[in-house]
């Protein structure tokens, strides 16, 4: 009866020792900010808002 209760704790921490394994790292991805390329877009949007205005302020 020993040698069944001694084979039976031993196979049970034979399987825990090994249950999670080697596990690959996981690398979260850089974050890289866009740069914008036109620099005119800043001034034209406020532009064609005054254009706008001034059309219909003139009708």
């Amino acid at each position: 009866m020993k040698k069944l209760a001694l084979a039976a704790a031993l196979s049970v921490a034979a399987s825990t020792a090994f249950a999670g394994g080697m596990a690959e790292p996981v690398m979260e991805p850089e974050v890289v900010k866009a740069a914008t390329s036109s620099s005119s877009a800043g001034i034209l949007v406020p532009l064609l808002l005054l254009v706008i205005v001034a059309a219909v302020a003139s009708n």
